[in-house]
């Protein structure tokens, strides 16, 4: 039988493209270590979306294992209009204006198709054209035309995206395209939807009330407002990605790293899984191995305790899909052997809640730490339980026992969770049998071995865990019949 659990506790997200769409190689990218798929929804049609998810879905029946999928909307990208040459050269100094006329653009102007920015824009405002290589500020402002002043000069061409960093844009994060994609993948079945572009918390509020509960949302921080008010949106969403490209244009670049590690340590108080995404191996697109740099970009996002980390166009439309995700995961498992990565996550332990759910998962990982278990086992109904044993960040792996199969998908972009979909218990002796044959079958445990079970009685309540229980791995459970 293939083993399809991981030497590693942080989790990997890998993004299905043109490069990685087929099933022999969406099988490839998870046994070599993809624990949630992304699909991108600004590339490909519903008809390719939907192909992509039902392999992923034939897989988790082939391997019995549940598999997260991620459908990322692409939200209000801007793009300038087209150039009748294709394209001009934009000269430090120079004057160049954004309108809103519908014909093609010159070395003097180009249509800027959102009518909603004209009205909040200011002189003084910066506009930033083709990922920041184009640096621009407003001299004069009217409601149908932007005269700007070239600060970095540099080839404007057709559609290229247009980024402005210092204003609240006056429209919400769920473009038309949006709210059908949003639609279609959830009628699909996808269990995260990225929210692209969020700038309040109010943008998190508007995609719950189209979800209607049929999938998690996963918010985006890639502008400055999201980074200013984000103790708001942080609470209403239900993880967190720190997308660094599209940030890492708004923002000086050199203060990524800071908002980083400050983003990461507020979701891992609030017990929200945190993604860290963008040009992480960036360079296996076309290389098969990766600079030494990115190498220790991804370490640096493991040792402050991200919960996943994300190749994006590495796996979805390099030459080496399978190839960057091994990588990932060999720098994964050698950090997390790595002595200071404990030290490090230990004196970084958030303080947790003085209610009984808390209190059970502190003692399950204080007693791992000073007792010879192999696994901490928990039983969770809507995945509470399994989040604050992951919130803990335990020396021993976590084994998350679930009757529901949506909870198991889910749980599988939060660190250190191995997830299995199991039949509902109501006594709590089934629990601790179910809990040990699965910590023997799934290779965690071996016989005379002992494991922490922790579960809320009543069962199958949300907000229930009360019990923490040391069991022996013996012959006796392992074969038990059914409880009367």
């Amino acid at each position: 039988m293939l083993r399809t659990s991981r030497e590693r506790s942080v989790k990997i997200v890998a993004t299905l493209g043109p490069a990685s769409d087929s099933a022999k190689t969406i099988r490839e990218l998870f046994i070599a270590g993809a624990d949630v798929f992304r699909l991108n929804l600004s590339h490909g049609n519903h008809s390719e979306l939907k192909e992509r998810y039902q392999i992923i879905r034939e897989l988790e029946k082939e391997l019995g294992r549940p598999i997260g999928i991620l459908a990322d909307l692409q939200g209000p990208k801007l793009r300038c209009g087209d150039f009748e040459s294709g394209d001009e050269e934009l000269v430090e100094g120079s004057n160049f204006i954004f309108d809103l006329e519908e014909k093609l653009g010159n070395k003097k102007r180009v249509m800027l198709p959102h009518q909603e920015i004209f009205e909040v824009l200011k002189v003084g405002s910066v506009i930033l054209v083709d990922d920041g290589k184009i640096k621009l500020e407003v001299i004069e402002a009217a409601r149908d035309q932007i005269n700007t002043k070239v600060l970095v000069g540099g080839k404007i061409s057709n559609k290229k995206g247009v980024n402005i960093p210092d204003v609240i844009l006056p429209f919400s994060a769920l473009s038309t395209k949006d709210r059908k994609d949003l639609e279609y993948v959830c009628n699909l079945g996808v269990d995260w939807i990225g929210l692209s572009f969020v700038q309040r918390f109010e943008d998190i509020l508007e995609a719950k009330k189209l979800i209607k509960g049929r999938a998690s949302i996963l918010a985006k921080i890639e502008k400055p407002a999201a980074v200013e008010t984000f103790d708001k949106i942080l609470q209403e969403a239900d993880a967190i990605m720190v997308a660094r490209g599209d940030l890492g244009v708004e923002l000086p670049i050199y203060s990524l790293p800071p908002i980083q590690k400050k983003l990461i340590k507020l979701c891992r108080t609030a017990g929200k899984p945190v993604v860290v995404a963008t040009q992480m191996l960036e360079s296996m697109i076309e290389s098969p191995s990766p600079t030494r740099a990115e190498v220790s970009d991804v370490a640096q996002a493991i040792y402050e305790g991200a919960d996943a980390v994300m190749l994006s166009a590495e796996s979805a439309a390099g030459k080496h899909p399978i190839k960057a995700v091994e990588m990932m995961n060999s720098v994964a498992v050698e950090i997390e052997n790595d002595d200071s990565f404990r030290q490090i996550i230990e004196t970084s332990r958030p303080i947790m809640g003085t209610d009984t759910s808390n209190a059970i998962t502190v003692a399950a990982r204080e007693v791992s730490e000073r007792t010879d278990v192999k696994a901490i086992c928990c039983f969770t109904h809507s995945g509470t339980t399994a989040i604050l044993t992951s919130r803990e960040r335990p020396k021993i792996p976590i084994i998350a026992l679930t009757p529901e199969l949506s909870i198991a998908r889910k749980l599988a972009l939060n660190w250190g969770l191995h997830c299995i979909v199991t039949e509902k218990v109501d006594r709590f002796k089934q629990a601790v049998i179910k809990a040990v044959r699965a910590a023997k079958n799934e290779g965690f445990a071996s016989l005379d071995d002992k494991i922490i079970i922790t579960a809320g009685v009543p069962f199958n309540i949300q907000g229930t865990t009360n019990i923490l229980r040391v069991a022996p791995v013996n012959e006796s459970l392992i074969h038990a019949g059914e409880i009367e």
